[in-house]
């Protein structure tokens, strides 16, 4: 745990979740002392993307890189760099891939503890914990 102001990019070590996608907790739980909110960037290959899920707080979302079709409580809506939205806690919503090129979002939650359920099997897994894949 760290109590530095800075911290490098680069000195994040990527959490696997599953078919390439790649996240990086930038600032949250095991990385801060209780933290008041989490943030981090996810990164998915072409066609990838999250499944339908929630999370017991509110999230904003902005693209970074890429095209993405954002699908939050059944509107889809294109999104490019710099794009953002916030979207209230429990709301079903996913980030799918829909360049030619890799997805790179920051996501920011309004919580130090986040969970994610998936909308299709109702399973709820705290934030990157081995059962947060993709």
């Amino acid at each position: 745990m760290t109590t530095e102001a800075i911290v490098p990019y680069a000195s994040i070590l990527p959490f696997a979740r599953g078919d390439g996608v790649e996240t990086r907790l930038m600032i949250g739980r095991g990385r801060v002392e209780n933290p008041p909110f989490t943030t981090g960037t996810t990164v998915f290959p072409t066609g990838m993307k999250a499944p339908m899920h929630s999370h017991n707080c509110d999230e904003q979302v902005t693209i970074l890189e890429g095209r993405a079709m954002a699908e939050v409580a059944g509107v889809q809506t294109e999104l490019g760099p710099m794009d953002t939205s916030f979207i209230p806690a429990e709301m079903p919503h996913r980030f799918v891939n829909i360049g030619d090129s890799p997805l790179k979002i920051l996501w920011i939650y309004a919580a130090g503890d986040v969970t994610r359920t998936f909308t299709e099997t109702g399973e709820t897994v705290p934030h990157l914990s081995s059962g947060d894949q993709v």
